[in-house]
């Protein structure tokens, strides 16, 4: 499997974990020939992966047998709002700017992660393409999938929901959420203007499962882990508002508040099943510091 530079393919680097130790200092001491800004880089945009795991965090510790690769992917520039954290012949798993659409809209033909990596792809071949698997909302940033091949879309689509092994969220919402974890189950309805509802009425609509755990809270907002069961149209937006506790900046489905200047939404992970070798890879991205400025002390 190869793993695409900007120019060329480049080797995966990998380092054996001999002895106990902190994710950052570790590379610094691997790597003495980059500066200390150029391997925090390296890290925060995901290329690190620690047993087929992608790792960021800085503290990560290390355990001796741990294997740590380095995946020479490419970022785009940043005005794109897109950055390739990894790829191979078959996918692309980028993180996504909020704001950004995953494909085009009737007022937005240009600017959308679709149309970058479409772009991307042709600078080596005119005849490559991308391919839409799944869509993050245009406020959410995060980690997403595009296949490159009609045969990685089919099997992706036509088995996502055995495919896709794991998917996390970081979410902020408004007040203090007191369940410290829960599952919202609900039936999801669409209206005439296509703003999503909860049904309770068992089988009235598309089933939707939500789990949370509550990471972080205070008097005025909760930062929240979600996972999804399943993967209806505004599910995490809507089961938070069904709550009481609408996500930060999210007036569509009853927030009040924006402190942060955009949608309190970040996908944290995906764990997915490779369509070729059927090993299971997992990335993550950071949710953006603003989340966890509005719980630090003053």
């Amino acid at each position: 499997m190869r793993y695409k530079g900007t120019n060329q393919a480049k080797p995966n680097t990998i380092l054996e974990v001999e002895k106990p130790q902190e994710l950052l200092p570790f590379l610094l001491e691997k790597m003495a020939h980059r500066s200390r800004n150029s391997v925090k880089g390296i890290l925060s945009r995901g290329q690190v992966f620690i047993n087929e795991r992608s790792i960021t965090r800085h503290d990560h510790q290390l355990e001796p047998g741990d294997q740590v690769v380095i995946r020479w992917g490419t970022v785009l520039p940043k005005k794109t709002g897109v950055e390739i954290i990894y790829e191979d012949d078959d996918v692309i798993i980028i993180n996504k700017r909020a704001g950004l659409l995953t494909i085009a809209s009737l007022k937005e033909k240009e600017f959308t992660a679709y149309r970058h990596l479409t772009s991307y792809v042709r600078e080596k071949n005119p005849n490559d393409r991308i391919f839409i698997v799944h869509r993050l909302d245009r406020d959410t940033s995060g980690v997403m999938m595009f296949a490159k091949n009609e045969r990685a879309k089919e099997r992706l689509q036509n088995s996502w929901k055995n495919m896709v092994k794991e998917r996390s969220y970081i979410a902020l919402v408004e007040g203090k959420v007191t369940k410290k974890q829960d599952t919202i189950v609900s039936w999801f309805k669409e209206t005439k203007t296509h703003r999503m509802y909860s049904s309770r009425k068992v089988n009235d609509g598309q089933k939707a499962v939500t789990h949370y755990k509550v990471l972080q809270a205070n008097a005025r907002f909760s930062l929240l882990e979600v996972r999804l069961d399943t993967g209806r149209k505004n599910q995490i937006r809507v089961h938070m508002q069904d709550i009481g506790h609408p996500i930060v900046g999210d007036k569509l489905y009853g927030s009040t508040q924006n402190p942060i200047g955009r949608l309190g939404l970040h996908a944290a992970l995906l764990a997915f099943r490779h369509p070729t070798t059927n090993k299971i890879l997992s990335f993550t991205a950071e949710a953006p510091d603003a989340f966890d400025r509005l719980f630090k002390k003053q």
